[in-house]
């Protein structure tokens, strides 16, 4: 089983087609990754993904879902709107 403690900042991570997803930013919690925004993979928005999604870690994260499927599901962290 993953733990939070098993995945840290920078580390790619990929999904479970071979495709690069994103980079970790940090973890939000014990339960969401926070990805990079400047990654070009995240289109200038960070975005969070649940641990549950992780497969396995080595010297990257692999994810149990397809690229596809990470980037339909995928949560966008938005700030909160003033007003």
């Amino acid at each position: 089983m993953v733990q939070p403690t098993d995945i840290a900042a920078h580390m790619e991570v990929g999904s479970s087609d071979g495709l690069h997803v994103g980079r970790v930013d940090h973890m939000e919690g014990d339960g969401l990754i926070k990805l990079i925004r400047k990654d070009p993979a995240a289109h200038g928005r960070h975005h969070l993904l649940p641990l549950a999604w992780v497969d396995r870690v080595d010297e990257r994260v692999h994810l149990s879902a397809t690229a596809a499927n990470v980037r339909s599901l995928w949560e966008e962290d938005v700030p909160p709107q003033s007003g």
